[in-house]
């Protein structure tokens, strides 16, 4: 399972922050525009981690052409209210810490508008860890894991790293299949918002329970 890995990839909602709160009560509140009344956030788990557009139009059902006004209203309250509506996983800052120390290159790679992954991790204390914060476009241009990855890699001129010496943790089936179209292996986290089963379907490498067993993986 082990493998001596130089760049490590992180995914952002449900495997370094646990933002359930805010995105699913900016869903709820997002939704109810469109008369679609959801008192149960838990419902609309279903909304970390995926690119909004393929959020409301797969899953809530709000027609395409519609999908632009649900992300509007919904960034009307996370921009000023959802972003902050979150808690680190106890024990990743941890983590983080022994990968930099151990020489690691950490990215962050999410589906999150990079203008607002940047915001919420300084916010949260921890941009310092990353040498790269990688997310979509607000327009939702660049949008998929693998875009969002291929974007970062770039970026942070690590593109020609021989990706067997790179992996990336995340939570749900979309971070194993963006790694996986990147040549990438993907470490599943089970704390965050996806399930063993979902994990192992897609592909993951290795499946961990908690941030401290990452560490058992990555170093």
């Amino acid at each position: 399972m082990k493998r001596d890995y130089d760049v490590i990839l992180f995914d952002l909602d449900g495997t370094l922050l646990d933002t359930g709160e805010g995105i699913t009560k900016c869903a709820q509140y997002a939704l109810s525009k469109f008369g679609i009344e959801v008192k149960d956030l838990s419902e609309l788990n279903y909304f970390v981690g995926p690119p909004l557009k393929d959020s409301f139009v797969e899953y809530a059902n709000i027609p395409e052409e519609k999908a632009g006004e649900a992300i509007r209203i919904y960034r009307e309250r996370y921009t000023t209210v959802g972003l902050y509506e979150c808690d680190i996983y106890e024990g990743i800052q941890q983590v983080l810490q022994a990968c930099r120390d151990a020489g690691k290159k950490l990215i962050v790679t999410t589906s999150k508008p990079e203008e607002m992954a940047v915001k919420i991790l300084k916010h949260m204390g921890l941009a310092q860890y990353f040498d790269f914060i990688g997310g979509a476009k607000m327009d939702e241009t660049r949008g998929t894991k693998a875009e969002v990855i291929r974007y970062a890699l770039e970026a942070a001129r690590l593109e020609q790293v021989d990706k067997s010496r790179m992996i990336l943790v995340g939570d749900r089936k979309f971070d194993v299949y963006g790694a996986t179209e990147c040549g990438i292996s993907c470490l599943g986290v089970l704390y965050g918002y996806g399930d063993r089963q979902e994990l192992e379907e897609a592909g993951a490498f290795a499946i961990v329970e908690t941030p401290e067993d990452i560490l058992q993986v990555v170093l």
